[in-house]
Formats: structure tokens, sequence, C-alpha cells
């Protein structure tokens, strides 16, 4: 296994180590575009689901030969001919250690979706200052699986759709609508007033989930790790629910509950609609 490319180097100095860092960081920063407005993609998943999609406009994509080789092969059409690099190459735009396989895209982020345009059926997440973008990338992903409808997050205090997080959702970026609201409070109220019953989860919560009389549409509204639920958040919802867990430990990474979370709403609002 190749080392990492950062971290203390033997004989390395803290201020030699220092120094090389912000040489890493600036020249990074120096080769990602200069327009802020451009999200960068990588990882296979991630990259070919953008390729696949009609309404994601490309501006540059990287590959290795072998990755280039291999979209050839899957029969993933392309509007122009990616430029061949060098998998150091793509290593040099990224944070250390992000896992490219090969693939790398910038692109303009998709159209902007509000509240009014979401159908007034099934099932969405609000996430209630989530900020790390692993957590909130699987919990797309996880929506992704089951069919959501959109995952409603803050302009402030959510991480951005790009680079790390779009890698964690590994492609459901594409696939489910990122609705990006600036009170969340209001943005709930919104979502009562189209008919969206609004169950928090926590850990402590009122009602077990699987008991809990859940109807279409719903939105489950998810807290930050740690914290929790916001009191304000908490109170606007219709109602607070729980996962019972059998083991020993009563509480998951938000990520994981809002899988689980999924799974039970999922199976409750099926077999009520038979």
């Amino acid at each position: 296994m190749a080392p990492p490319r950062t971290g203390k180097k033997p004989g390395e100095t803290r201020e030699h180590r220092e120094r090389r860092e912000r040489f890493e960081r600036a020249r990074r920063d120096s080769l990602r575009p200069s327009d802020d407005s451009v999200i960068i993609l990588y990882g296979w998943h991630t990259v070919t689901a953008a390729l696949r999609n009609p309404a994601r406009r490309l501006r540059k994509l990287l590959a290795t030969e072998n990755a280039a080789r291999r979209l050839i092969e899957e029969g993933i059409k392309l509007d122009q001919a990616p430029e061949i690099v060098r998998g150091s190459d793509i290593e040099a735009r990224l944070e250390p250690d992000a896992v490219h396989q090969g693939l790398y895209l910038e692109a303009d982020p998709l159209p902007a979706a509000t509240i009014e345009d979401l159908p007034a059926t099934g099932t969405v997440l609000v996430l209630d200052q989530i900020t790390d973008p692993h957590n909130v990338g699987a919990i797309l992903r996880s929506a992704a699986a089951f069919g959501v409808a959109a995952v409603v997050t803050t302009a402030r205090h959510s991480p951005e759709a790009t680079g790390v997080l779009a890698k964690a959702a590994s492609g459901a970026l594409e696939h489910v609508a990122l609705v990006t609201i600036q009170n969340l409070a209001r943005g709930m109220e919104e979502l009562r007033g189209r008919g969206f019953q609004l169950i928090g989860l926590d850990s402590e919560g009122d009602a077990d989930l699987a008991a809990a009389p859940l109807r279409a549409p719903l939105a489950l509204v998810l807290g930050a790790e740690g914290k929790g639920l916001r009191e304000l958040t908490r109170t606007t919802c219709d109602l607070v629910a729980r996962v019972d867990l059998p083991g020993a430990i009563a509480s998951l990474n938000v990520s994981n509950a809002a899988a689980v979370a999924l799974y039970v709403a999922t199976r409750k609002l099926a077999d009520r609609s038979k």
C-alpha cells in the first residue's frame, strides 16, 4: 500500500512539514477552477452518474488511460473526449487521500430546486444543521436507494454539494433533488402547508417510529451528530419518534439512522397503502 501523500516524513521538522503543506495547498488551489460556482466531482460512480445526467452541464473531464478505456467499454456516451492524464495529475487537484479512481470532473451545479417544486407525495428528508459532508453524502445515497424525492437543508451550516460530499453520495446527487432553504422552521411549515407530515427523529423520541401513525407525504427530520434536533425544529415537528434498537447502544450515526428510519417508514407506508 502506498504511503499517504501528507503527514510527517522521516527527519522532517514541524516547520518543514507546515511549509510543505502550505505549498501543496497553494498548488492544489491553483489547479482548481477559478469560477467558485463550478463543483468538483471525482470517483467512478459519482462522475459516471453525472456523465449520464442530461441536466448536468459539464466543464472539464480528466481521466486516466484505464478509466477512459472503461468509459468506452461500459458504453458511456461523452459529448467530448476526456483529457488523458496520470493519476498523480488528478491527485494534485484533490484533498489528500481522496479516492478518485481515475476520474475527475468539473461541472455546473444542477438547477436549484425549491419546496414548491416537490411533488406532495412520497417521502423527503430534512436535515437540521448536519455539517459533515461524509454524513450528508451517505444520507443522499440512502435517499436515492429508497426513492426519496428530495433532501432539504439550509444554506448555512451545511456542506456544499461537491467534493467529499459528492463522492460519499456515490452518484445520488444526480437522482435526489437537493433543496436549499434559508430558514429551516419556515421551510418545514411550507412542507406542512403542502400536506407533509413532519416526523423528527431522536433516540429519546416520544414514540417508536415502527408504531407511529405515519402517512404520506412524509418528511423525516434528522438532527446533527451530538446536538440532535434544535428546540425550534423539534417543536415544529408533528411528532418526534425514535428507532428502537435491540442492542446495548441506543443510538446510531446520523447517516445510519437515516437509512434505518427510511426502511421502517417505507415498509410502514407500503403496508398502509395495501
